[in-house]
């Protein structure tokens, strides 16, 4: 319900909050990274084993941007201007928690639907699992933006990686740990392998009971102690209506223009590495016939992705807590930059891997880029928009994701088949070398705080 909100004559500092306010604030988080995890580690095997061709993965994965690119503006212009009984970020993101678990139970079933082509029932549960997962995510960083004083928003985006890393930690091995303890899960040809399933069933139960936690223990500011903070401009116009993205958009800030040539390169090439690890590691590394996808081997294949993408993961989680005092011994704009050129090392190492257990040492670099693409550019940002206007710039934001995702997936698939003969290995590689253009690129954002994150 819209409420106009109370100017104040003087703004007052928002008061610091503790390690474990911060922490019940992010918590949530953690259980929509375990879902996205599932979904990143598994939706191309179950799309494979449905029947989708190497080359129209990244159509299929197309949906996903899509979507977000239309839902996370709409939703952060609305929670902008939402205050009810639950609050004003939560009704978001735990609606989107709710629709995200309910695909999670049935994208890997897709097969009983008799009655419709299961690759194209798993292709729209995707592109509904991933609209949902984007309802939740940008409320909970302009959560972040709405709660924590200036100089403490490292920290809490930092420790908002931390869990998004260990969820995704956690939901990227569930797979291999259920067939490591069960033996080796295969399914008759047209269906999901059992450990498979099993995992997105877990991952629908995690996503429920982490947001709840956030959702019982987190509080947001009234209207009345919003407009205290914020005592300029802080009126919520009640007319004001979906055109006002438009205009937002028109006057984004600098900072916010020049993050987006870094965000164009860093998830065009993370949209690379989703869609096209798991055929390219099951056949550069382990061998594997891509046309077959019922043998012991192409379900170890496919396994030992998941793991790969827990060990990344688990990197990132350490890392993210690494970062703020990176970036005080250095600069923000730096610290996302040596941190974008360990991953682009990384993806292009994938091409000299033989042996399975040497991928550890590239999913290093990888998670080194993936703790800071989630934490350093809102950082960044966060600092350069107006208060009032942090949900909706935090979903236009993600224009800078998604757009890059779209191309990619218009063009990745007709890359690999034409220009690189079918060899996915060598999508990686083009996702390495872009994401060493992104750290180049960061080097000229223009960071008009530079905060040296002072200790509190």
């Amino acid at each position: 319900m819209e409420q106009p909100i109370v100017n104040a004559q003087k703004a007052v500092e928002r008061p610091q909050l503790s390690f474990w306010q911060i922490f019940n604030m992010s918590f949530g988080f953690l259980g929509i990274q375990f879902g996205f995890a599932l979904q990143n580690g598994n939706a191309s095997r179950i799309l494979q084993s449905f029947g989708a061709n190497v080359e129209h993965l990244s159509l299929f994965w197309l949906a996903a941007p899509v979507t977000g690119m239309i839902v996370q503006p709409i939703i952060g212009h609305y929670s902008d201007r939402t205050w009810n009984r639950l609050g004003r970020r939560k009704p978001y993101f735990l609606t989107g928690g709710i629709l995200s678990a309910l695909a999670l139970l049935f994208m890997p079933n897709a097969a009983l639907l008799m009655f419709l082509p299961p690759v194209m029932v798993g292709a729209g549960i995707l592109m509904i699992m991933d609209a949902s997962f984007n309802v939740a995510m940008e409320p909970f960083r302009a959560l972040i933006g709405d709660n924590l004083p200036d100089n403490q928003r490292s920290l809490g985006f930092s420790i908002q990686t931390f869990l998004i890393g260990l969820g995704a930690v956690t939901g990227s091995v569930l797979p291999w740990a259920i067939s490591h303890f069960m033996g080796t899960q295969t399914a008759a040809a047209g269906h999901v392998q059992p450990n498979v399933i099993y995992s997105f069933y877990v991952g629908a139960v995690v996503m429920i009971v982490c947001l709840l936690w956030t959702v019982l223990r987190t509080k947001e500011y009234s209207p009345a102690e919003y407009a205290k903070f914020h005592p300029e401009g802080t009126e919520v116009e009640q007319k004001q209506g979906l055109g006002e993205i438009v205009k937002d958009f028109k006057n984004m800030p600098v900072a916010m223009r020049q993050l987006g040539l870094v965000q164009f390169f860093s998830w065009f090439a993370l949209f690379s590495m989703w869609v096209f690890a798991s055929p390219a590691i099951a056949s550069h590394v382990f061998h594997v016939d891509l046309k077959d996808t019922t043998s012991v081997n192409a379900a170890k294949a496919g396994d030992w992705v998941t793991l790969m993408f827990g060990v990344y993961n688990g990197v990132s989680a350490l890392y993210a807590l690494c970062l703020p005092a990176i970036a005080r011994a250095t600069s923000r704009k730096l610290a996302h930059s040596l941190s974008l050129t360990a991953g682009g090392l990384g993806l292009i190492s994938i091409f000299f891997v033989q042996n399975q257990y040497m991928l550890i040492i590239s999913m290093v670099g990888i998670g080194l880029a993936w703790a800071s693409i989630l934490a350093m550019p809102y950082a960044i940002l966060s600092g350069s928009i107006p208060a009032k206007k942090m949900g909706v710039y935090m979903g236009i934001f993600n224009f800078f994701i998604t757009f890059p995702q779209i191309i990619n997936g218009f063009f990745g698939g007709w890359i690999v088949k034409n220009l690189f003969g079918g060899q996915s290995i060598y999508a990686l590689v083009l996702a390495g070398i872009i994401m060493l253009c992104a750290a180049i690129s960061v080097i000229y954002v223009q960071d008009g705080k530079d905060i040296k994150y002072a200790k509190k």
